[in-house]
Formats: structure tokens, C-alpha cells, sequence
């Protein structure tokens, strides 16, 4: 009799142990669980620590409540100026209602994955090349916004949505890359445009200041002599003045014409005298006349006599350069006189 009872008690333990073991769960800080009763769900989430079920009855489902990181593939579109891209895209969300995520969603995780790539490409499609480059944290706030519309139903909260790379073509990237040369090109040459108008104000300041003052300019000058001078080099520097180019300028045409010829005369001085043309009878070899050489089968062309010289010609030197220089080409362009040869008939 007391071997059984001692049996039966110890079979009872184990019996309340097999129970405690099978009904004993232990859920995480991290974790909540949620509890279906014969697949109705109980109210009440479990918390951190230690609880029971019962067993074969009830089904605990623990639930992470940390934030989950997600990267998005890459997904390739068309922007809405017509270029081809690739995104991809990182997504950080939480369950902040387990029972929700457990009931509401079969798998929240895929669930949100999905969604983050269809709203990635809808991003894409609404916006422009230069805005998915330069303009990130715009977008990044309206696809978080995309993504968390639906996932408040599942329990899960949208935490942030970050851009990660834009992947572009070959060719737009060489263009993109002549454009900001063409950019920066041109910030240069209105920089320095901008210099020279500054640069070219502060002269007119100063040549107003030197006006008032001649010595200034001359000063100017020197110093510029100076400076050419200092290093070792074989520049020969004339300094020409201005106020004779400004006589010019001032000079009237009579008055310029009379200059000219100054300086004709003083040139001419300069030169060697040039040759006198022979006058006709001075001594000089008879031209011949024409009739001799019609006996002749060939005649030889005859040069036409000089015409005799003026009796004002001791005037020459008052006439000007222009006509020393006539006199001087026609003397040229007339051929010498041929001797006379009488022919052997």
C-alpha cells in the first residue's frame, strides 16, 4: 500500500514537473509576446521575464521590438526628365504593436520591404535627375512618408528612410562632368572680367589724380624704366612723347602736309644726289635717225629722243619729292642710245 502511494506521488511530480517545463516560457527585454488560445488571442501582452502557458493549448509568438535595419535593392527607373537611374536605399523601422504585427500582417518584414521598393520607384518617377542628387533629404521625408502610410495598420512604425547611392551612365556622367567645367569656366572669366572693371576704375582714379600733376607721370615713367631695367635682359627702352602725338592729333591738314614736307626736304638732303638727265644735243652720241634702217630687213626699234629740258629746270629744288621721283623713274624706264652703225651694203 505505501509502495504505491510513494509511486503514485512521484508520478505526480514528475507529472507537475513535464507540466512546469511545457507551460514555462521566458520572453526577452527586447521582446513582447503575444498569446492564441486555441488561435483566439488573448488580451494582454506578455512582458520581459518569465510566464506560463498552458500547454497544447496556447501558443506564445515573442516579437522583436528593436529597430530593424533593412536595405532596399536597387531599383532602376526613369526620371522625370527622362534619364536612367539606379537606387538603392536603406529603410529603419520598429514594431511599437506586437499584437498588430502578429495578427494584422503574416510577415511584417517582407511586408515592408515591398512596399519600401515600390515607393523607391514611385520616388523616382516623380522627380528630377538634379533633385535625386542634390536634393536627398526633400525626398528621403516624402518616401518615409509613402512607407509609413500603410505600415501604421501592421503595427510597425517608420523610423527613417535614407538614399544610398544613385547610380548613373557612363555618358551622363561625362556630360554631367563637361557641364561643371563649362560652370566653372565661366565663373572664372566673370571673375576676372569683374577684376579688370575694378582694376580698370582704380586706373581712371589715378590718371584723374595724375592729370592734376605732370611730374606724376613723369615719375611714372621713370619708375617703369626702372622696373623693366632691374633684371638682366636686352630690352632698349625709348621713351616717345605723348604731347607730340597730341600736336598731330590737334594739327589741321595744311598744317600736317607742311610737316610732311619738312621732313621730306630734311630726307632728301639726307640722300645721295641723284643723276642728272641728259639733255638733247649736250654732247652726247647722236641718236640715230630712222631713215638709215629702212633699208634694212630687221629693223631694230628706235629709241624716242628725250624731250629737251625745260629752262626752269635750275628750279628743281623747289619742286617736291613727288617730282624728283617722276623724273627719276622715267629716266630709269628709257632705254640707253645705241650707237650709230652704218650698214655694209
Amino acid at each position: 500500500m505505501v509502495e504505491e502511494l510513494v509511486i503514485a506521488v512521484i508520478a505526480a511530480v514528475c507529472a507537475c514537473g513535464l507540466y512546469a517545463m511545457a507551460a514555462a516560457r521566458v520572453v526577452k527585454q527586447y521582446e513582447r509576446g503575444v498569446v492564441l488560445r486555441l488561435g483566439r488571442l488573448r488580451e494582454g501582452i506578455r512582458g520581459p521575464g518569465f510566464t506560463t502557458v498552458i500547454p497544447f493549448v496556447d501558443r506564445l509568438h515573442k516579437v522583436n521590438m528593436q529597430i530593424v535595419t533593412m536595405p532596399v535593392p536597387a531599383q532602376d527607373g526613369i526620371t522625370r526628365d527622362n534619364v536612367t537611374v539606379r537606387v538603392d536605399a536603406v529603410i529603419y523601422f520598429k514594431v511599437v504593436d506586437a499584437a498588430d504585427a502578429v495578427i494584422r500582417v503574416e510577415d511584417y518584414r517582407f511586408a515592408v520591404s515591398q512596399m519600401a521598393q515600390t515607393s523607391l520607384r514611385s520616388i523616382i518617377g516623380k522627380s528630377d535627375l538634379d533633385d535625386l542628387l542634390s536634393n536627398r533629404e526633400k525626398l528621403n521625408q516624402g518616401l518615409e512618408l509613402m512607407i509609413d502610410s500603410p505600415s501604421i495598420g501592421w503595427g510597425v512604425q517608420i523610423d527613417r528612410v535614407e538614399i544610398k547611392d544613385v547610380s548613373l551612365p557612363e555618358t551622363m556622367k561625362r556630360s554631367m562632368a563637361r557641364q561643371a567645367e563649362a560652370d566653372r569656366e565661366r565663373r572664372a572669366r566673370v571673375i576676372n572680367a569683374d577684376a579688370e572693371l575694378q582694376a580698370s576704375k582704380k586706373l581712371a582714379e589715378a590718371a584723374k589724380q595724375m592729370s592734376g600733376q605732370p611730374a606724376a607721370l613723369q615719375l611714372r615713367l621713370l619708375q617703369t624704366v626702372v622696373a623693366v631695367a632691374a633684371e638682366k635682359n636686352s630690352t632698349l627702352v625709348l621713351p616717345f612723347p605723348v604731347e607730340l602725338l597730341r600736336f598731330l592729333e590737334r594739327a589741321t591738314p595744311a598744317e600736317a602736309a607742311q610737316a610732311v614736307e619738312a621732313v621730306s626736304g630734311v630726307a632728301q638732303a639726307a640722300a645721295p644726289p641723284a643723276p642728272e638727265t641728259p639733255a638733247a644735243g649736250t654732247g652726247t652720241p647722236e641718236t640715230p635717225s630712222a631713215e638709215p634702217y629702212r633699208s634694212v630687213e630687221k629693223p631694230e626699234p628706235v629709241a624716242a629722243p628725250e624731250p629737251e629740258a625745260e629752262p626752269e629746270s635750275e628750279s628743281a629744288p623747289e619742286a617736291g619729292p613727288d617730282m624728283l621721283s617722276e623724273r627719276l623713274v622715267s629716266h630709269e624706264a628709257s632705254p640707253p642710245a645705241r650707237p650709230h652703225v652704218q650698214p655694209h651694203i
